[in-house]
């Protein structure tokens, strides 16, 4: 927002301009910062272009990527280590980012900062910017002195975070062209060429064998009824998705997620990488294992895995060891186990963790390498099949057709 001031200098001299500010408390704050003691502070009218009043909705605005917030933690460690006050280092990062989203929410929290608030209390307000794990991490960075080491540590977090989305959109870019094909090709048959093979069966007015009945009745009902189609699509997503934000049905969901064929067991492997990797992070910052439990398990993107890990805290709490409750879990196999049992033993849980972590990215990474491999032998016989059911249901007709004109003959 932009604001008009009348304040007075250190001189007494009357200053007067216009600034910008996300409220009159940060104006006045800011004013102070230039010593300037305020007066008087106004809103400014202004008229936003359409263009803007649609980047202020919701829908339209501009989601903060993962690589802004990995390029800010990498900021934000190098200052931090250097020795500038948070607030001049939040202040001038607000100012030069490329991302309007982001340097709209640090000024925010930089306001909350000059309020008092911790930087943690602050990241809080913003947490579809600022996720658990993030907030959990600053936390502990402000309270053992050591931001700039929580900051390194986060912008490594993401960093895996990332490279592991781009290596499954990869590994998944194949598959899906080939489906969107087939759906393609699906739709300009049902549409296109069915009804024309149609019109010049009805005037021969031969029986159809039943494979051509079939098809030519799949056609009728799309073109008659393709709205209908679409709005039961649509009802029966929007309704899948609002029983998916349902506790149990996003547990539901989650559970039986991990149990498809292929990619359900890697989408297991990554989860757990993170939770292993994450889980050390907390560790080896000097949070107690189960509020540790507790940050992981918030930050987990899988609700059947998140609520295996709480039962793990809640079996920490009753007095019993991380080996006993990671074994009780089922969730690890029994190297990973033994491993965890080697950190117990040696007071080393966090660097047998990071371990593990590693042994899961070894799987990950040659799951990612074979996913496409595995999924191409099932696109291959499904478009097969696809093409011996349209052949048969088109030509079966014609040879009909063709063997009784002969037999007259």
């Amino acid at each position: 927002m932009q604001f008009t001031y009348r304040g007075k200098d250190s001189r007494g001299a009357v200053q007067q301009g216009a600034l910008a500010a996300p409220s009159p408390e940060a104006a006045a704050s800011e004013l102070m910062r230039r010593g300037i003691t305020p007066l008087a502070i106004r809103e400014q009218a202004q008229s936003d272009s359409i263009g803007d009043r649609l980047n202020n909705l919701p829908l339209f605005r501009k989601k903060i990527t993962l690589d802004e917030l990995i390029v800010f933690c990498r900021q934000m460690h190098a200052l931090t280590k250097a020795g500038i006050p948070l607030i001049r280092t939040m202040r001038g990062l607000a100012d030069t980012t490329r991302s309007p989203a982001l340097s709209e929410v640090l000024d925010d929290v930089t306001d909350r900062l000059e309020a008092g608030s911790t930087m943690a209390t602050a990241m809080q307000a913003h947490p579809k910017v600022f996720p658990d794990l993030f907030i959990a991490m600053i936390h502990v960075g402000e309270n053992t002195g050591q931001l700039d080491d929580a900051f390194k540590r986060l912008s490594e977090i993401l960093e895996l975070e990332r490279d592991t989305k781009r290596r499954l959109k990869q590994a998944m870019r194949y598959p899906t062209f080939v489906v969107i094909a087939l759906f393609g090709a699906l739709m300009v048959v049902n549409f296109l060429v069915i009804p024309k093979f149609s019109a010049v069966f009805s005037k021969l007015g031969a029986d159809l064998p039943f494979l051509t009945q079939v098809l030519v009745g799949t056609s009728n009902f799309l073109l008659g009824y393709w709205y209908i189609v679409l709005f039961g699509i649509a009802a029966t997503a929007l309704l899948v998705r609002q029983w998916k934000n349902t506790e149990q049905g996003r547990l539901t969901w989650d559970r039986y997620k991990l149990k498809m064929p292929i990619i359900g067991p890697l989408l297991e492997l990554i989860t757990l990488s993170r939770f292993a990797r994450n889980f050390a992070s907390m560790l080896s910052a000097g949070m107690p294992v189960t509020h540790a439990l507790t940050v992981v398990a918030d930050a987990t993107d899988n609700a059947w895995i998140s609520k295996h890990i709480k039962d793990m805290r809640i079996g920490i709490e009753r007095g019993e060891s991380l080996l006993r409750t990671a074994r009780q879990s089922d969730m690890f196999t029994p190297l990973i186990l033994q491993m965890i049992a080697v950190g117990e033993e040696t007071g080393s849980v966090d660097d047998m963790l990071v371990n593990v972590a590693d042994f899961y990215d070894e799987d990950v990474d040659y799951g990612l390498k074979r996913l496409a491999e595995s999924i191409e032998p099932i696109l291959i016989v499904a478009m097969g099949i696809l093409v011996l059911i349209l052949a048969l249901g088109v030509f079966l007709p014609i040879w009909d057709l063709g063997a009784a004109a002969m037999g007259r003959g």
